[in-house]
């Protein structure tokens, strides 16, 4: 399988809403977590780039759908999506986030596949789940990224591994886990074999 260069991603645009998305052709792969759970940092560490994604001293404060091309190729995108759960914001502005949130899950035909970013300290909240509810409904495939494993022992970083693969098993057809660490780099590869996967045919299913 060809290989991505993921460090020759750049910015395309910001987009509020689903209809101001770019056009709704080639391959995507979207990135959605919580806030504080490293994900602008696990976009970062993947392409290689130091602030692709801007990460904020003020958790949730991204509010927009970004994209990134790959090289000039925009017909292969990295799409990272609001963070969600943890910003100090109205709760009106927070089912606002949600509802695009859903809407792109659920009306992107370029989307390909999540990845869904979670502390490996603190897996599977309850927007998490929300979110493999959306995915489940669309047959959707998700990836997850047990971030921040560099602050757990080995062992112990292996038993929440495990005890996630376990509360997932009902969507092991859909859904792969993986240990991730931005700091140590640690995944790297599994992550860049899944995107490669999913982006490698850019024409419409």
């Amino acid at each position: 399988m060809t290989r991505m260069n993921y460090q020759s991603a750049r910015f395309l645009t910001s987009a509020p809403t689903l209809a101001q998305c770019p056009p709704d052709d080639g391959a995507e792969v979207a990135f959605a977590g919580r806030s504080n759970a490293g994900k602008s940092s696990a976009i970062n560490t993947l392409t290689r780039q130091k602030a692709l994604a801007r990460t904020s001293r003020t958790p949730g404060r991204t509010q927009l759908i970004n994209f990134f091309t790959l090289g000039d190729d925009t017909r292969r995108r990295l799409v990272d999506l609001p963070g969600y759960g943890y910003a100090k914001v109205p709760e009106a502005v927070k089912r606002e986030w949600q509802r695009h949130l859903a809407d792109y899950l659920r009306g992107r035909r370029a989307l390909r596949g999540l990845v869904l970013v979670m502390d490996v300290r603190h897996p599977l909240t309850e927007f998490d789940q929300t979110l493999l509810g959306w995915a489940d409904d669309q047959d959707m495939p998700v990836h997850i990224l047990l971030t921040k494993a560099d602050k757990l022992k080995s062992g112990a970083a292996k038993s929440a591994l495990q005890q996630v693969r376990s509360r997932l098993r009902e969507w092991e057809d859909l859904v792969t886990v993986q240990l991730f660490s931005s700091l140590k780099r640690e995944g790297v590869d599994e992550a860049c074999a899944r995107l490669d996967a999913w982006l490698a045919d850019p024409e419409p299913a």
